[in-house]
């Protein structure tokens, strides 16, 4: 028979194992909790840049409303300055605008 070698690892015990395994589970439990601290921050980040592109896009629809108002000012101012100067002239257009739409809503 050998001899018991001095230098050998001694077998592990019950207990040993025991808090090795509650130690994996402490690591894994922080593991777990890492990743769902990352998930949360990107999903935060995604809905940050989805916000963000929101906000951008409600302000160019807004720019561009006002634009469109502006423009509907000066042709209106346009239109009221031509009906004073020319009004026959004024007249004579509504009359072919009026016309046109006529034969246009006339044919559906």
């Amino acid at each position: 028979m050998a001899a018991k070698d001095d230098k050998s690892p001694a077998e592990p015990t019950v207990e040993d194992l025991a808090r090795q395994m509650e130690a994996l589970r402490a690591d894994l439990n922080g593991i777990a909790e890492t990743l769902k601290g990352l998930g949360m921050a990107r999903g935060k980040a995604a809905a940050d840049d989805v916000k963000s592109r929101a906000e951008a896009a409600r302000a160019a629809g807004e720019q561009q409303i006002e634009e469109m108002h502006a423009r509907l000012e000066a042709m209106l101012a346009e239109a009221d300055k031509l009906a004073r100067d020319k009004p026959i002239t004024a007249m004579g257009i509504a009359a072919g605008f009026g016309f046109l739409l006529g034969l246009m809503l006339g044919r559906r």
